[in-house]
């Protein structure tokens, strides 16, 4: 069997893949949520109410494309949501690729400065690196466009700005805690290095598209 088999639009389009990776997903993003729960809950104490969304970052690109995973499972159901649909593909494959990346950098680079690393980081780096392949694989699958992609860009431009603005930012390893500064500026860029890759992602989706019309 080729390797390019497991590439294939057939394979993850099928119905068999796409039912466990929506639950896993979901369950990582249920669990997601309960991480960030001490956040959370010092965030809704001590600052204002409607910062809380921009809180727990990684769970919300898990959320979003999850969203997206509905979307491939049921078309005809939700066909009708197409701007909904397209504005989700978008968020979740920018933020997917940049709280996934994010996430492994920030737990490397603790370990780096004299950090340790337990079991619970080495699931996160497991978890948070599958949910940026899994974002650049289905774009082929996905129908947003460039205006979607720039839109979900400037979401997470937002995020990063009211993150670093108002120390509403996830929870760093304590060697990071002085560089604060460096992590807003690495953060920052790959915000905008996700947006390249998406648009990248896009471009070989489309190529593919032509070539087999060809």
């Amino acid at each position: 069997m080729k390797l390019s088999l497991f590439w294939s639009r057939s394979f993850l389009s099928s119905r068999l893949l796409l039912w466990p990776l929506f639950i896993c997903n979901l369950l990582g993003t249920i669990y997601g949520y309960i991480w960030y729960e001490s956040q959370l809950r010092d965030t809704w104490v001590n600052h204002p109410k409607w910062q809380l969304v921009f809180v727990p970052d990684s769970p919300t690109a898990s959320l979003f494309f999850t969203l997206a995973l509905l979307f491939l499972l049921f078309p005809a159901q939700l066909g009708k949501y197409h701007f909904l649909r397209t504005l989700i593909e978008g968020l979740a494959v920018v933020t997917s690729v940049k709280y996934g990346v994010w996430a492994v950098s920030m737990i490397f680079g603790g370990y780096a400065q004299g950090g340790e690393l337990v079991w619970q980081d080495w699931m996160l780096v497991a978890s948070h690196l599958a949910m940026a392949v899994e974002a650049l694989l289905y774009v082929r699958l996905f129908k947003f466009g460039t205006s979607m992609l720039l839109c979900a860009g400037a979401w997470t431009l937002l995020n990063d700005a009211v993150d670093y603005m108002f120390e509403v930012y996830p929870w760093l390893p304590q060697p990071l805690w002085d560089d604060v500064p460096a992590v807003m500026v690495f953060t920052i860029c790959l915000t905008l290095a996700s947006v390249g890759a998406g648009w990248l992602a896009l471009r070989g989706a489309k190529r593919n598209r032509i070539s087999r019309v060809q």
